[in-house]
């Protein structure tokens, strides 16, 4: 019975953690597309990125590695 409850507690709060690290993650992503966003053409052509492509950019390892 101990070691149930144990075990529940255990999965619960590694369930949490990755909640938290999953809600950060996408918190920095959501910064990331903000800033690039904010900046001019001219800047998002020196870095390599369309205006269009800024999403595509910010989450290019998620869908195109």
């Amino acid at each position: 019975m101990a070691h149930t409850i144990l075990s529940l507690i255990r999965n619960g709060g590694s369930a949490l953690r990755s909640a938290f690290e999953a809600q950060a993650l996408a918190s920095s992503r959501r910064e990331a597309i903000v800033a690039l966003q904010a900046k001019s053409d001219a800047e998002l052509a020196r870095m390599g990125i369309k205006r269009d492509e800024i999403a595509q950019h910010v989450f290019r390892d998620l869908f195109y590695a």
